[in-house]
């Protein structure tokens, strides 16, 4: 998951890269901008796969307790 994150934030850097480059920017403007978006999406995508995986979880858990309590037969 920590891979697929990483390699978003790379695309988001490198549209970036383009973005702020077509705006006729000086380079090193450019890559400052690339960079802070590229920490910026990183940060966001990996909280997102958190609370998307912390649902995950959940929903598990409380299925597993309805199969317990089904077979229990309470």
């Amino acid at each position: 998951m920590n891979k697929i994150v990483l390699q978003m934030g790379f695309l988001v850097f490198f549209l970036s890269l383009i973005y702020f480059g077509q705006r006729n920017l000086e380079w090193p403007d450019v890559l400052l901008r690339s960079f802070v978006m590229f920490v910026a999406s990183t940060a966001l995508f990996s909280v997102i796969t958190i609370l998307f995986m912390k649902a995950i979880n959940k929903t598990s858990l409380k299925k597993n307790d309805d199969l317990a309590n089904n077979i229990s037969g309470k």
